[in-house]
């Protein structure tokens, strides 16, 4: 049976927008072409699909980018009580989110009853009243390749781990592409338990939650295939192609299998593909209910790259690229297209598929994404590293079962890239870079129609950009000479009110900060303007964060927080207030000082 066209019931993929409004001269990049999205009726068709599709990719050696696999063809997955009601919840931050209705995963959770924190292949229960470690427990499966962020909700923590599984012979050689997802649900109620576990071989992309129900997106990006390949080259690839037709429907679509011993995998009639390629990569969208546990994820399916995760509680986007052509040897790439699928995920069960779409470009991350009224807006860069590279901002409405473009604005920052984007209500900043900062404002209201309201451009540019009381703009980023040259640590206050300016700076020269490339590890508190950045200086052996305060015009020092002792390469990760109490954590420990003044600081060593 071959695949058909979509129906409602299935899962997702690509519709183009028809063409927008520009808001600058110039040449503008156009739609994406039009794609429809096959979804299948029965395993035999997918199967078929697949294999042509893997047949086409593989060469002598394995495939395109990815070594053989070990003969086997796989990699082995491995394998003071105080009830948390009677502690008091105390007033807490949260973890910096893009969307309120959507929390995201990460190394420390509190609800003010407790903190939470992954760190070295453990989690950690500490009680902030009595700033004391209460609990450590070691997390399965772990290795120093694991890396491990939470969500919490109520007495329960999921533990998300991007794992790498052991290969025979010991670590994994150098490039070794294995990845597997391990999911670990833990009872916090008295002394933590592990109460639930699943593992599978995929990699492990991003998750939400909304309320106890976490939607977790994984990725395959080769199929399990073990390949004989050969020293003279046509008889490799037809003997790949043959391991290739030979291969059953479990090589491509992944398992997940719980600690009980049961396995899910996604039923074919919840998986699809764009109807413009068959791909050889798969996305997955699990969803469970950690209020009761661990049990069958309710998987879909599309046959497609994926990169990007982006909601809001009641849609979840996954966005994503067909890179063949761009590994092929044709002598011009196509132009690059960012590829939407978008689920309703209002409801606790199987996520829903609602409409597709596409955009000309790359986008930088999930910040470059925002639904509001309806209409999803995304901002793009044609060619990352092209002098005739530009960036536009796009707007796509939801017509059925199709994303249609409906308003675009072109031409900013030409022969630059965006380094950081934030939409705030109808108003979107984007911020490109090369040599100086240009922070554009984009007026939305209209979606048809977005127009440029102002441009502002300095020296360095901001990676990370939050809103903040007043209606101010921070910026977190890098200072830079007039060349281009970044020299530190910038922190930059810019009213937006009207002609964008900037009123107030605050730089560190020869620092960097996890903010610019995670906004996770920023703290912002309304009240008190209270601003914590971690900082991490080359060559330095302590671990600091820089507190600042954000208030009217200006941006003032409060101090620096520095964890006790020297711990080579390691460094501040986050920040967290529960009460009056400023928490900084690293893979070291957790370090409390008083919010005010910084003072009267605990360390707790994480043993």
């Amino acid at each position: 049976m071959r695949g058909r066209l979509f129906a409602p019931a299935a899962t997702m993929l690509l519709l183009a927008g028809t063409a927008g409004c520009s808001g600058a001269s110039g040449p503008r990049p156009g739609p994406a072409p039009p794609a429809r999205l096959v979804a299948y009726g029965g395993c035999d068709a997918l199967l078929e699909d697949l294999r042509s599709a893997t047949a086409d990719k593989v060469g002598p050696t394995g495939f395109e980018d990815m070594p053989l696999l070990p003969k086997d063809g796989v990699w082995a997955l491995g394998g003071g009580k105080l009830p948390a009601d009677a502690l008091p919840a105390q007033e807490h931050s949260t973890t910096n989110a893009h969307e309120p209705g959507a929390d995201e995963p990460d190394l420390v959770k509190t609800d003010g009853r407790r903190i939470v924190a992954v760190a070295n292949q453990r989690l950690r229960v500490i009680d902030p009243a009595g700033r004391k470690i209460t609990h450590t427990l070691k997390l399965p499966g772990s290795t120093r390749f694991d890396h491990g962020e939470l969500l919490l909700s109520g007495d329960r923590a999921l533990v998300l781990a991007d794992h790498v599984p052991p290969v025979a012979g010991g670590e994994p050689p150098p490039g070794h592409a294995g990845r597997a997802t391990r999911l670990t649900l833990v009872d916090l109620s008295g002394t933590p338990k592990i109460i639930g576990t699943m593992t599978s071989d995929t990699e492990y992309l991003d998750a939400r939650q909304h309320g106890s129900t976490v939607r977790v997106v994984v990725r395959r990006t080769h199929p399990r295939i073990a390949l004989p390949g050969g020293t003279d080259r046509e008889d490799a690839i037809e003997e790949n192609r043959v391991e290739v037709w030979k291969a059953p429907l479990e090589a491509w679509l992944p398992a997940f299998r719980l600690g009980d011993g049961r396995t899910y995998r996604t039923p074919c009639d919840q998986v699809s593909r764009p109807s413009a390629y068959k791909g050889t990569s798969t996305v997955t969208v699990l969803t469970l209910d950690l209020a009761k546990g661990l049990g069958d994820p309710q998987a879909v399916t599309i046959t497609a790259e994926g990169s990007t995760v982006y909601g809001n509680g009641q849609s979840l986007y996954v966005t994503g690229m067909d890179m063949a052509p761009f590994r092929s040897q044709a002598r011009k790439a196509p132009e690059p297209a960012t590829d939407i699928y978008k689920f309703d995920v209002s409801g606790n069960g199987r996520p829903r598929y609602a409409a597709s779409g596409s955009v000309k470009g790359f986008l930088l991350n999930q910040y470059s994404m925002s639904d509001y009224n309806g209409n999803l807006r995304l901002a793009t860069t044609t060619d990352r590293n092209s002098p005739t590279s530009q960036s536009s901002v796009h707007v796509l409405a939801q017509h059925g079962e199709r994303l249609d473009q409906v308003g675009r604005i072109d031409g900013l920052g030409r022969g630059e890239r965006i380094h950081s984007v934030r939409f705030i209500g109808s108003a979107a900043y984007v911020v490109t870079f090369r040599r100086t900062d240009p922070l554009y404002v984009l007026d939305l209201a209209n979606p048809g129609r977005p127009v440029r309201t102002g441009e502002l451009k300095i020296t360095g540019y901001s990676a990370y950009l939050h809103p903040v009381a007043g209606g101010r703009l921070l910026g977190v980023g890098q200072d830079a000479g007039a060349s281009g040259r970044t020299t530190g640590l910038q922190v930059s206050l810019f009213d937006v009110s009207g002609a964008p300016r900037r009123i107030d700076a605050y730089t560190v020269p020869g620092t960097t900060s996890q903010v610019e490339f995670d906004p996770h590890a920023f703290l912002y508190r309304p009240k008190s303007g209270l601003t914590v950045v971690p900082m991490t200086r080359p060559g330095a052996r302590t671990a600091e964060a820089l507190a600042l305060k954000v208030t009217g015009d200006a941006v003032t020092k409060v101090g620096t927080v520095r964890h006790p002792g020297l711990y080579l390469g390691n460094a501040v990760t986050r920040s967290l207030i529960v009460g009056g109490t400023l928490w900084t954590t690293s893979e070291a420990g957790a370090y409390a000082t008083d919010a005010a003044t910084l003072e009267n600081g605990d360390w707790l060593p994480y043993d």
